[in-house]
């Protein structure tokens, strides 16, 4: 079969490779009919998310049609259609049946300590092969599938994978509630979904702050008030905005692949920060190989954690779903505890809201395809990739058909 193989930082291929079989019991062959590419998997080929191994499957969201389960599968048959989460649980362990099935006991193969594991991550994460490929064995098939409504087309169901679940997580993570004013940061398609899911969750106002315009145009579609952060100062202009208090909530939907300002009011600050974003980025990406300007992780890892901090209000709370390594050392805790700040992090536990979610989309609460804005031939999945990873102009979401 067809995959996206990882085989170094900065080199990913289009490879063929065997075809996936039934390891365990509980596991599950998936027919692959929609993936995509997220931002985490740039962080991958970046360098800024290291350890990954070589010839691993890439990619964490996908869904498709059931076409082999193992002996202990007994909720699932052939042919179903199904969604698949993009963290992985057991669904037995204490954490899986509290709701954190990213802290799945068992899932990991490393071992309980060893925390989340994922399709298509680095060793630490498992590794398992991702699902930008035509097939995928799934483990723990009854906790990590979940069945598409007819009413729901497939297109509307790969948004549910990993990142409507991710924004509607930060959304938590911040204690977003009735009237709050919430500023996002990152326009990105996780940060859309953080602005739809702020609104269904309560928030008067929702602010958003990003540095490419086609992204702040479709914030604005959402009747989210815009910052671009290369002609304005984002913590002035949130300040201003809320009568010099700060917002009440933040939701960091950026992380360490952060941008500094190249123009505007907010670049002087982050050219006085320059040396200090300089280590912080050859501490989290060591091992960083950029082609010209492909595969270049982002300049200023700490900038959004710091834009956070700064903008929230006294006793406000944040939530970070952006992806920070382990390792990464540069948040501003001084500044926060000050603050008397409240602050929530983690990887999505998305089997938990994944039901809730689809009963939105099926009864037309929410409509995820409109994020979709680009949808790659197979065999230009590698090009794809390079457009997306130099942030270019309408590279939104990219949907993947892989059947």
């Amino acid at each position: 079969m067809k995959a996206v193989v990882w085989h170094g930082t900065g080199d990913i291929r289009l490879d063929e490779v065997p075809d996936p079989k039934i390891l365990e019991p509980s596991d599950a062959i998936v027919r692959i009919t929609r993936s995509a590419i997220c931002g985490t998997d740039l962080h991958l080929v970046r360098g800024t998310m290291p350890g990954m191994a070589e010839g691993t499957v890439l990619g964490h969201e996908a869904v498709g049609v059931v076409e082999e389960v193992g002996p202990a599968v007994r909720g699932f048959t052939p042919g179903d259609r199904v969604v698949i989460p993009s963290t992985i649980g057991c669904g037995t362990c204490s954490y899986c049946r509290a709701g954190y099935y990213a802290q799945c006991d068992r899932a990991n193969p490393n071992g309980p300590s060893a925390g989340t594991c994922f399709f298509g991550g680095p060793e630490a994460t498992g590794s398992v092969d991702g699902l930008q490929a035509e097939y995928a064995r799934v483990p723990f098939a009854m906790t990590s599938l979940v069945r598409i409504p007819d009413a729901v087309s497939d297109d509307q169901a790969i948004l549910l994978s990993d990142i409507f679940p991710t924004a509607w997580f930060g959304a938590r993570l911040a204690e977003v509630s009735r009237g709050d004013s919430v500023l996002v940061l990152g326009a990105g398609v996780v940060g859309q979904f953080a602005i739809a899911s702020a609104k269904r969750q309560g928030a008067g106002r929702v602010f958003v702050v990003d540095g490419i315009e086609s992204r702040l145009d479709k914030a604005r579609e959402q009747n989210a008030e815009t910052v671009d952060f290369n002609r304005e100062d984002p913590v002035a202009l949130v300040r201003e905005l809320t009568g010099g208090i700060g917002v009440d909530r933040v939701i960091d939907a950026v992380g360490v692949d952060a941008e500094r300002p190249k123009s505007g009011p907010a670049a002087e600050a982050a050219r006085e920060q320059a040396e200090q974003f300089d280590r912080e980025r050859a501490a989290v990406a060591p091992d960083a190989s950029p082609d010209g300007d492909l595969w270049v992780p982002g300049d200023a890892p700490s900038q959004a954690a710091r834009w956070a901090v700064d903008s929230v209000a006294k006793a406000g709370s944040i939530g970070v779903i952006g992806v920070y390594p382990p390792g990464f050392e540069g948040f501003p805790f001084g500044t926060a505890m000050n603050k008397n700040l409240t602050v929530h992090m983690g990887n999505c536990n998305h089997r938990r809201y994944l039901p809730e979610l689809l009963d939105l989309v099926r009864t037309d609460v929410v409509d995820p395809t409109a994020f979709i804005t680009r949808r790659p031939e197979p065999a230009a999945v590698i090009e794809a990739y390079e457009s997306f990873d130099r942030r270019e102009e309408g590279w939104l979401k990219t949907v993947l058909e892989a059947a």
